[in-house]
Parts: structure tokens; C-alpha cells; sequence
């Protein structure tokens, strides 16, 4: 029912409303001698009002307004929703399911907005043409960067938008034990594309003095190493701000030297780095290498569909039969067809990528998704390389760009040494046999020409050779793929799947090779990548090597991967794959980074929403559980704490870490996420602690031998240590000595002397675990709510979640039976090692005291309780002391 508001006047029996035109004037009625008019409550005098009310309205102004309100009304309950139907307008009791298909069944008054809905949408037929798909892939990757396999993974994976990209994150289908069998037996591929790429160019002394700012000697090889310098090797480093060593990190950085020319002294450097820190590692280089002056790329405007000319067709128009459909061809469109995007679809194309510095010839390009990058783990990675790539064959002269270094003796020569190495790779019994960072340079056919008819497994080769390369000699690791020039040249001749087609239905035998036409030859570089470096477990495990090629040729090169029998892997296999290495993963365990600060904030807002979802009876009751900080890890406040409690010489937790006022929490709490705390990265001072741990294998069966025995640990070497290293966390690999599965944000703690006891009086047992601790936490908790120096709620109420601890947290060190060491940032049941196995990191001060006050057969013990659980575990923590790289450099 609709109901008309009038004007909330009220109108006595003088009121006149006049009609059109009319004259107030003339129609004015005499006024009587007492003068009515609307009163304001109850008046007891009977006072009237001020303002006296209106004697009369004009009817057309008033029709007017009643008349738009009615029309906005109306419009509002008759407008449709976007995403719905015609017939969904009409009240239930009026639908019909044959309206869909028979609009006879509709109302008249419908049925023309449903000619017009039908007009407006194109068929699907229309849709899924090849023209008009690839407008509509193009309009879809102006916000997120899709990469060439996007098509593949979107069919088969779970996408997420994650750094500017659309990536594939996990498959639809169970196959983490199938994926873990593939790196360690046979094959996994993912594709790394998304992996950024920045060239330098310059002379060799300025590009080694502008990068000598970025990286220290202490912390391991540089971008000087030897060994990488002279483009044998790839290089890995932690780079930080200029000068700023050894604060203020960016992250981690591979590296790729082009080998030297001879008599030139112009090199030419690849810096592969993570999405995240691309924007600050770029500003850095800019910074060093003095490039300021930004080239603008020259943009080549596209025809529009009104300035293309058309073309006089001399030839006759074929006849068409009456009633027969005539086929659609280039020449009916009415504009140029759509191409496809290569590269990054969403950067402007007056953005520049081109710096240069005005004082020398130093030029930083940026090459994100110019290249493309595929890494294959796995001990038969060799076999499926070699097994889907051939070695090019010479071809006859040509106006491209193979044909033209055929003519050259020197340059066929290199390539025939450098096929000659890749054929030696199929008698190689496994990838880890090589030296890690291995390069290699080549030139490979088209792997579509050879395309097998269904998917076979890459096997080894029956006759396997003992053949352990000492490394690719300097002159083979040299490609083509190098040459701005050469990849253009590449991507503007590749041969089109329609004429691949064309040549598969020429051929007389179904199946068999086909020839290899000029333009049919690829350079790709390939690189070698290490395996598991810690640890006596499964050493060399996940070691694999990384395609490297120009764009365009992503899915040339991708389904002849697949067709060898590999498994594929997204985003949570390489987190999967650096844990079960026992090495950090970038963004993940770096969190005195801006991008490893920026993920955990974007980590706990997701788990704090996840956890707010769940209805209040079925949420973890965390303060019940002793867990202050379940979804995120206050550092910067736990460093700070165990600085009191060593300042204090290690006093009772009562007095050291609950002696805390409100005024310091609330400063912690506002300096939580500020990366103010190091994380120890020197070698001499991880060997250091490493040594002190006593490193012992996963489930500390055994002692590990070490190199050089560490010095004793005493109260002076212990101040010593810490001159250097106040305010610091080391990061450690932790092993569970029984059952168990370590979770994200496990608690790391501190061992009392009567734990010990107890796991020396069950080693014969065979689960050698502490019992739950519910009586102590029950206490802990009591006592904790009763103590007045600790604030337990100064958030305002709606602020508050039931079942965590409200802002500022109390001591985080402190606040449960055992003291708190750290967290676990990585944990799960590690199917390498064949136990639970977590990665994390704790303070060095308190890694330090307790080592220090534990007997030597049980130094480096530890406990290791999860969020949601009470039960406390023993584990053993052991820390990095070992170089990346196995070989030894030369910086």
C-alpha cells in the first residue's frame, strides 16, 4: 500500500487553494476579529503563535513536489538489481519457471525490457570467439598481473591475488603426499615468473662499488664472490639499505653475472627478487649506481577500428546460397584484431623501466615478466629437461637471427660444446651430483616440434654413469638469452598454433617429428638450484634446476614439462619446499623486512577475521590456554623483555617480567611492528652459537661433528657474545624427540630443571613428553588475572574479543608456567626428516641464558607447546651456521 505524505501543515476552513494563475490578491477572504492560527501545545492563556500559518497554496507547485516524490518511489521499487532477471521484478505468486525460455509467459508490460535484455548480452558463442576472449583476458589483467600459464593454473588450481599477480595457490584436487614423492623422486614444476628482474648495466669497478653498499662480507658471499662473478655461478645474498649493514634489510636477492667478453670491461647483472621488495631494492640501485634520469619508452600508437583504411578487394565475393550461413573471416571485423598481452598489462606504456646515470654509462632496466622462469625440483629434473629439449641443428641462411650466428664458426663451435654438456646431463644419476648454482647456457628447438602424442614419464637413462661435473666451464655458461635483440627477435617470429596445425595435418606419418622451420629455435639459460644445505638428514634433498627464457614462449615450453610426467606445485608447495629444506622463506621468516612486517600484518588481520567468524562457544578460549598472541608475534616486546630479565641477571620471572607499568607496555605495544629488532645473519656468529647448541641429528640420536670446537660457554663469553648482539634474534630449526606436529605461532620455552630430570628418567620410554600442564596454567592464570601490574583491560568494550588478550598485552615472556623463548613461524610434520620439525626464531640473550644453566648431555633442549594445546614437548634446537653454498668462494 502506498501512502502519500502531504506538507505537515494544518489547514483551518479559511485555507483557499487557488487555482492556476489565480490572484491572492483578489481571492483573499476578510479576516474575522479573532485571528485562528496553530498553537504549540497547551496553552493556558491561549496565546497564540508568532507565525501565522499559510492562507493558501498554489496547486501546481504542489502537484509538482507530490508528483516527484511518487515518480522517485515508484522508481525505486520498480528498478531491478544488475545481476537479476526480468520476470524476478514480479511477486513470487507471479513467476513461472518457463519464463526463462518462453517470454510469452511474462506480462506485456515485461516483455520489451526482455527484448532489450536479450540484445544487450551477447551469446556465448559470440563470447568464446577468439577475438573477443582475448579482449576480455585483456580487460581482466589491468588490475593483476596475469602470468602465461594463468589459463592452465586457473583450470586446475585454487588462484589468489597476491602482490599485484593472480597465482595459483594450492590444486583442487589432494596431492601433498604425490608432490612430496615427486621432489624426492621424481619431478615437480612450478613457475616463478612472477619473480622480478632487475638489469645492470656498466662497468664492471662502478657496478662493484655501487653494490658493495648493499651487502657485508660478514654475512657471506657478495656480489664479488668469485666464483659468480665470473658467470659460472649463481649468487644468493641478503641486501640491505646503503650503509645501514647490519639494520634496515630488504631481503633476499639471486644474482646472475653475465660471463666477461674478452677485451671488454662492460658487464651485465640479473637481480632476481622477490614482488614485495622490488620498489625498495629499485630505489637502492638507483641510489648506488647514481642512475636518476628516468628514459621515457617510446609508445607506437595502435590504429583505431575508424583509422583503418579498408582495402579494395579485386576478386570476386564468392556466391552464397539461399538459407546458408556465410563463415566470419578476419575481413568482416570492423577493427584490428586484439593481441595478446605479454608482460605486465598493468603498467601504463609511458611508464619508464630505463634508468641511467648522467656521470658514467651504468643503465638499470627493469625485465619484470620479460623473462620467464619455470624451477623443476627434483632428482630426475635432468631427465625431464633433457628428455623434452633438444639441442638446436644448423639451419640455412635467413633474414632471423639463428641463421645469422650459423655463419659464424666461433659461435658454432660454442654451441656445440655447450651441447655436447647437456648430453652428458642424461647420464648424471642425480640433480644434487652437480655444483649448486651451476650455469648453463643453450640453444634448444622448439619443444612443440617433438611433442609426444600422450603424457609419458621421463625415466633415467638405462646406462647410468657414475659422472660427477666439476662445473660448466666459463665460456658455456654464455646465451643468447642475454641479448636484448635476440629475445625480440624470438618473440616476433615464434610460429603461431594454427600453423603447427597445419604442418602436424602435412604430415604423412600421424606422430612423427616434425621439420624444424628457421624460426624455431629458443636460447634459455638453465640454473642450477641447491637442496637442502642443514641437517644430516636427506641431504641435498630438493635440489632442482630453473628454466629461464624470453616471454611469449611460456606454454611452448610448459606443456612439453607436463607431458613428461612432472607434478605441479603453487604457492603452498614452495612454502612446503623451503620447510622441509629447513631454510627461511621470503616473506614469511623474515620479519625485520618491511615485506616480512607487511605479511604478518596481513597474517594475523586474516586469522583474526577467521577466528571472529566462528561462533563464540567454538572459538579457542586463548586466554584459558596461556597463549597471549596466537595469531601474530610481538618481537620487538619480547627482545625488549629478556634485555630486562639479562640486565636484571636473570631474576625470578615475578620480579623481572611482571614488574612491567602501563606506560612501558603501551610503548612495546606501539613499537610491535616496527622492525627495531636484527636478526643475527654474520657466519662467525651463527657457527658460534651453532656449536654451542651441539647440533645433533632430527630426533637427537646422535652428535654432529663439527669443524672446530666452540669455546666454553662461561659467564665472559656469554658478555662478550652480547656486546654485539643485545636487542637480536637468531633464527633456529627445531626437532620434536617424540610425537607431535609443531603449529604457526608455536611457543618456544624454557625448560625447567625438573623437565630435564623427567626426560632423562624417560629416555628408555617411548614417547618422552611432559604431562598436560592444565593445573599450572590453571594457577598461572588465576594469578595472573589477581595481579594488579598487569592490564588486563584498558581497550574500550568494543574493542574486546572473547577468548584474547585485550591491547597492551602483559609480559609475553613471562605470562605462563614456562618462559618464553620465541615462536614458530613454519611447522608441520616434516615427511624428510620423518619427525615434527618447526622454524622460527628466539632471543639471543635468552637462547644464551638458558644454555648456559643446562648440563651439557641436554644443552640446546628446549619445550615446544602449540596455541591451542597445553602439552608441552621436548625438541631440539639447532641453528644455521652453514654457508648456502657448499663450495667456498672467493669474495
Amino acid at each position: 500500500m502506498l501512502y502519500t505524505v502531504l506538507s505537515p501543515y494544518l489547514f483551518t476552513d479559511e485555507t483557499t487553494i487557488l487555482p492556476k494563475g489565480g490572484d491572492p490578491s483578489t481571492n483573499r477572504p476578510k479576516r474575522s476579529h479573532h485571528q485562528p492560527g496553530w498553537v504549540r501545545g497547551h496553552q493556558k492563556d491561549g496565546g497564540d503563535y508568532s507565525k501565522e500559518m499559510p492562507k493558501y497554496i498554489t496547486a501546481g507547485g504542489f502537484a509538482r513536489a507530490r508528483a516527484a516524490e511518487v515518480k522517485a518511489m515508484l522508481k525505486a521499487v520498480t528498478k531491478r538489481p544488475a545481476s537479476c532477471h526480468v520476470f524476478e521484478t514480479l511477486p513470487k505468486h507471479m513467476r513461472r519457471r518457463a519464463m526463462s525460455h518462453n517470454t510469452k509467459r511474462l506480462p506485456r508490460r515485461l516483455r520489451l525490457m526482455k527484448k532489450k535484455e536479450q540484445t544487450r548480452s551477447k551469446s556465448r558463442k559470440a563470447r568464446r570467439r577468439h577475438g573477443n576472449l582475448l579482449l576480455e583476458f585483456n580487460r581482466r589483467q589491468r588490475k593483476n598481473i596475469w602470468l602465461e600459464t594463468h589459463i592452465w593454473h586457473a583450470k586446475r588450481f585454487h588462484m589468489v591475488k597476491k602482490w599485484g599477480y593472480c597465482l595459483g595457490d594450492r590444486p583442487t584436487y589432494k596431492c601433498y603426499r604425490p608432490c612430496y614423492r615427486a621432489m624426492s623422486s621424481h619431478c615437480l614444476l612450478q613457475d616463478l615468473s612472477y619473480y622480478c628482474c632487475i638489469e645492470l648495466q656498466g662497468e664492471e669497478d662502478r657496478l662493484l662499488t655501487g653494490l658493495s653498499q648493499l651487502t657485508s662480507k660478514e654475512a657471506g658471499p657478495t656480489f664479488a664472490a668469485a666464483l659468480c662473478l665470473s658467470g659460472r655461478r649463481q649468487g644468493s645474498v641478503v641486501v640491505y639499505r646503503a650503509g645501514q649493514y647490519p639494520s634496515q634489510p630488504l631481503g633476499p636477492v639471486t644474482f646472475l653475472w653475465r660471463p666477461r667478453t674478452q677485451g671488454s670491461t662492460h658487464r651485465q647483472l640479473w637481480i632476481w627478487a622477490h614482488p614485495t621488495l622490488k620498489q625498495d631494492l629499485l630505489a637502492e640501485l638507483r641510489s648506488v649506481c647514481d642512475c636518476s634520469e628516468a628514459v621515457v619508452p617510446v609508445v607506437v600508437p595502435e590504429p583505431s577500428p575508424a583509422e583503418v583504411t579498408p582495402t579494395v578487394d579485386s576478386e570476386p565475393k564468392p556466391k552464397t546460397t539461399p538459407g546458408a550461413k556465410r563463415k566470419r573471416s578476419s575481413k568482416d571485423q570492423s577493427g584490428p584484431p586484439a593481441k595478446k598481452i605479454l608482460g605486465d598489462g598493468t603498467r601504463s606504456p609511458t611508464t619508464p623501466v630505463t634508468w641511467k646515470s648522467s656521470s658514467s654509462t651504468t643503465v638499470i632496466n627493469d625485465l619484470t615478466m620479460e623473462i620467464i622462469r619455470y624451477r623443476l625440483i627434483g632428482p630426475q629434473s635432468h631427465t625431464v629437461i633433457t628428455e623434452a629439449f633438444e639441442a638446436a641443428t644448423s639451419c640455412d641462411p635467413s633474414s632471423l637471427w639463428w641463421p645469422e650466428h650459423c655463419k659464424d664458426e666461433n659461435k658454432m663451435h660454442l654451441h656445440q660444446q655447450q651441447a655436447d654438456v647437456f648430453h652428458l646431463l642424461k647420464g648424471i644419476f642425480s640433480t644434487a651430483e652437480l655444483p649448486p648454482g651451476t650455469i648453463l647456457g643453450l640453444t634448444v628447438d622448439d619443444p612443440r616440434l617433438t611433442l609426444p602424442t600422450k603424457k609419458v614419464k621421463a625415466l633415467p637413462c638405462e646406462k647410468r654413469r657414475e659422472l660427477v661435473l666439476s662445473g660448466v666451464s666459463e665460456h658455456c655458461c654464455q646465451s643468447f638469452l642475454w641479448d636484448r635483440s635476440v629475445r625480440d627477435n624470438v618473440i616476433d617470429n615464434k610460429i603461431s598454433e594454427q600453423e603447427l596445425n597445419r604442418m602436424r595435418s602435412e604430415v604423412l606419418v600421424p606422430g612423427s617429428r616434425l621439420p624444424v622451420p628457421p624460426q624455431g629455435r629458443v636460447p634459455v639459460l638453465l640454473v642450477h638450484q641447491p637442496g637442502k644445505q642443514v641437517g644430516h638428514e636427506m641431504s641435498s634433498w630438493g635440489a632442482g634446476w630453473d628454466l629461464l627464457l624470453p616471454k611469449g614462449w611460456g606454454m611452448a615450453f610448459w606443456v612439453p614439462l607436463v607431458y613428461r610426467g612432472v607434478r605441479i606445485g603453487g604457492l603452498n608447495m614452495s612454502l612446503k619446499h623451503s620447510q622441509n629444506k629447513s631454510a627461511p622463506h621470503f616473506p614469511h621468516d623474515y620479519p625485520d623486512c618491511p615485506a616480512g612486517v607487511h605479511f604478518q600484518e596481513e597474517q594475523e588481520a586474516e586469522l583474526l577475521d577467521k577466528f571472529k567468524r566462528r561462533p563464540p562457544a567454538k572459538r579457542t578460549n586463548y586466554i584459558k590456554h596461556g597463549c597471549l598472541a596466537p595469531f601474530c608475534c610481538p618481537w620487538q616486546q619480547l627482545a625488549e623483555e629478556w634485555e630486562h630479565i639479562t640486565r636484571e641477571g636473570g631474576e625470578e620471572r615475578e620480579g623481572a617480567g611482571r614488574s612491567r607499568t602501563t606506560t612501558e607496555a603501551d610503548t612495546v605495544m606501539e613499537g610491535r611492528w616496527r622492525p627495531l629488532v636484527r636478526i643475527i645473519r654474520t657466519h662467525s656468529s651463527l657457527r658460534l652459537l651453532s656449536g654451542w647448541c651441539k647440533p645433533t641429528t632430527s630426533k637427537g640420536q646422535r652428535a654432529c661433528r663439527l669443524r672446530l670446537p666452540p669455546p666454553s660457554l662461561d659467564l665472559s663469553a656469554v658478555k662478550s657474545f652480547l656486546t654485539s648482539h643485545r636487542m637480536t634474534l637468531v633464527w633456529v630449526r627445531l626437532s620434536l624427540l617424540s610425537g607431535g606436529k609443531p603449529e604457526l605461532h608455536g611457543i618456544v620455552c624454557v625448560p625447567t630443571s625438573e623437565d630435564l630430570k623427567q626426560l632423562k628418567a624417560s629416555k628408555k620410554a617411548a614417547a618422552p613428553s611432559l604431562p598436560s600442564d592444565k593445573t599450572v596454567e590453571k594457577e598461572t592464570e588465576l594469578s595472573s588475572a589477581s595481579d594488579p601490574n598487569i592490564p588486563i583491560t584498558s581497550s574500550s568494550p568494543l574493542d574486546l574479543v572473547l577468548g584474547l588478550w585485550p591491547d597492551p598485552l602483559p609480559s609475553v615472556a613471562s605470562h605462563c608456567s614456562r618462559l618464553t623463548l620465541g615462536w614458530v613461524t613454519q611447522g608441520d610434520f616434516s615427511l624428510s626428516a620423518g619427525c615434527g620439525e618447526a622454524l622460527g626464531f628466539v632471543s639471543v640473550p635468552g637462547l644464551l641464558n638458558t644454555l648456559q644453566n643446562q648440563p651439557m648431555e641436554h644443552r640446546g633442549t628446549v619445550l615446544l607447546r602449540n596455541p591451542t594445546s597445553l602439552q608441552y614437548r621436548f625438541a631440539k634446537i639447532n641453528t644455521r651456521s652453514e654457508p648456502m653454498h657448499k663450495f667456498s668462494y672467493c669474495q
